[in-house]
C-alpha cells in the first residue's frame, strides 16, 4: 500500500520547485544594468562546429606573402572619413584567394571598381577590390580558393602602384583590421622625448 503521506509531501515539494522555477529567486539590492561585450579584435575569432570551438584559420589572400601599403585607419565615426581595410601590393592580373573558407556573398562592380565579398562562418564578411571575380554569389569556397584577379582601379587609383584593398567587418557598419584575422597585432610606435 501507499504511503500517501511521503507521496503528499513529494508532490509539494514538486510544487514549490516549479513556482521557483516559473517566477524565479528574489534578489533584493540594486542589479547592475547589463553590459555590451566588444570582442577583442587582436583575437581571432571562433566558430562553434558540433560542441567544439575551433578558430576559423584565415590566411594572406595574395601569394606569396604581400607587403602592406596601407594600414587599416578607423573613422573616428562610421560616417567619417578613414581607411577601412588594408592595402596589399600586388601586380595587375594576380590570383587574389580567399582568406578563409566561405560563401561568396557578392561579386560584381561597386561604382568604378569590381569587388568579391565573402561572408564566414564566423560572422565575418571579407572584401576584395579591386578583383575581376572568377566565382558567382552562392558559391562556397575552402580558404585559398582563387575567387578571381586583381584589376585596375578603373576610377582615381586608390594606391600609388597596383594594390589589393582587403577589408573585413563584423557588421554592416563595424570594420576591423583584417591583419588581425591572421592574428597579427598592431604595432604600436610610442616616440619618447630625448
Amino acid at each position: 500500500m501507499m504511503n500517501f503521506r511521503a507521496a503528499g509531501a513529494g508532490l509539494i515539494a514538486l510544487g514549490a520547485i516549479a513556482l521557483v522555477g516559473a517566477i524565479g529567486p528574489t534578489v533584493r539590492g540594486s542589479v547592475d544594468e547589463p553590459v555590451a561585450v566588444t570582442p577583442d579584435a587582436s583575437v581571432p575569432p571562433t566558430v562553434e562546429t558540433g560542441g567544439d570551438s575551433q578558430a576559423l584559420v584565415y590566411d594572406w589572400p595574395l601569394s606569396p606573402e604581400p607587403s602592406v601599403v596601407r594600414d587599416f585607419e578607423p573613422p573616428a565615426q562610421s560616417w567619417a572619413a578613414g581607411h577601412r581595410g588594408v592595402d596589399l601590393e600586388a601586380t595587375a592580373g594576380q590570383p587574389v584567394r580567399a582568406a578563409a573558407a566561405g560563401v561568396v556573398a557578392f561579386a560584381g562592380r561597386v561604382v568604378d571598381r569590381p569587388v568579391v565579398s565573402i561572408d564566414h562562418d564566423d560572422g565575418i564578411r571579407t572584401t576584395y577590390e579591386p578583383v575581376d571575380p572568377v566565382v558567382r554569389v552562392g558559391t562556397t569556397v575552402a580558404a585559398g580558393t582563387v575567387i578571381g584577379h586583381l584589376a585596375d582601379w578603373d576610377g582615381e587609383p586608390h594606391c600609388t602602384q597596383d594594390c589589393l584593398h582587403w577589408g573585413a567587418r563584423t557588421a554592416p557598419e563595424t570594420y576591423i583590421d583584417p591583419l588581425t584575422l591572421l592574428g597579427l597585432e598592431p604595432v604600436v610606435v610610442r616616440l619618447y622625448p630625448y
